[in-house]
């Protein structure tokens, strides 16, 4: 059984910090560089959030092939849409509505089936402590449970629709805040508040058996 409660492993609220703001003016510059004829500088942003868009990606779609192709699609498209940029949000922001979007645009286009990966999550140490304590077996037992617990997960994300699925994604997975999520989602905070309860709601409801 888990031993800690499903919700609080959903909880998490992220705000606006001065970093994140100190961010999104550094590429703000980079930006108007490239704006202004330096096509170069904008392999500074390639280089800064390859690998994030390539997670998000990968975790709504679960195939690295095609991961692979749609992230490099997002910054194509980012590049010949530069000159539209006009810092309403942050680069960050609007690098993620693109690859959600065309991402979204995949999914419903051949139908594939989205699965819901712990991997970022195993990556990450603090992750890994909370992991740990969501079951009291050891060694092979544990990662037996564990890889059972991601079946259904999986299993438990597939029956989400697209947007909740989505949602859920960029806040659990990628730490994005309800206004980000709203900006790249098309849609009110509200909504947003909307489908993640929805779906924490769905999910505990999917694996009431492993939770308390």
């Amino acid at each position: 059984m888990i031993a800690m409660n499903f919700t609080k492993v959903f909880s998490r609220t992220i705000v606006t910090t001065p970093e994140r703001q100190q961010e999104a003016d550094s590429d703000f510059t980079i930006v108007k560089k490239v704006q202004a004829g330096d096509v170069a500088a904008f392999d500074q942003l390639i280089h800064k959030y390859r690998e994030r868009v390539f997670g998000i990606i990968y975790n709504l779609t679960s195939n690295r092939e095609d991961t692979a192709d749609l992230t490099q699609d997002a910054f194509i498209k980012a590049f010949q849409s530069i000159n539209r940029f006009q810092g309403q949000s942050s680069f960050f922001t609007w690098l993620y509505k693109i690859a959600v979007n065309a991402t979204l645009s995949h999914l419903r286009k051949n139908r594939l089936r989205t699965f819901f990966s712990l991997e970022k999550v195993q990556e990450d140490q603090t992750n890994v402590e909370i992991l740990a304590k969501l079951t009291d077996k050891t060694g092979a037992d544990r990662d037996t449970y564990l890889h059972e617990l991601q079946e259904k997960l999986n299993e438990a994300m597939q029956k989400l629709s697209i947007r909740h699925r989505t949602v859920i994604t960029l806040f659990e997975i990628d730490g994005l805040g309800h206004a980000e999520i709203a900006q790249i989602m098309g849609c009110s905070e509200g909504t947003v508040r909307s489908r993640l309860h929805y779906a924490k709601q769905f999910l505990q409801g999917e694996l009431s058996q492993y939770i308390r």
